[in-house]
């Protein structure tokens, strides 16, 4: 993904991963229904991270962040401080 948005100091940009669309069992789940993601791709991160780079999948709380939109996506903005860690 190609993004023209820099973050500044700690803070990193992240694409949300989709919210489920369906449960286990196949039960279809309705838009207002659907929890939000608590795991994401890291997009841009600020000059003060060492430890995340784009494409890092990391987990972060439930109320993380401030939704931005940009060139049409939704992402999140927060503190690299309200990331808990990274995926393998």
């Amino acid at each position: 993904m190609s993004i023209s948005f820099k973050p500044l100091a700690d803070r990193v940009l992240v694409e949300p991963s989709p919210a489920e669309e369906k449960t286990a069992s196949g039960i279809i789940i309705p838009d207002t229904a659907k929890e939000k993601p608590l795991h994401g791709t890291v997009i841009a991160v600020g000059t003060g991270k060492k430890e995340l780079a784009p494409g890092n999948k990391v987990v972060y709380g439930q109320y993380s962040g401030t939704e931005i939109k940009l060139d049409g996506k939704k992402l999140l903005i927060m503190k690299e401080a309200d990331i808990y860690g990274i995926i393998d």
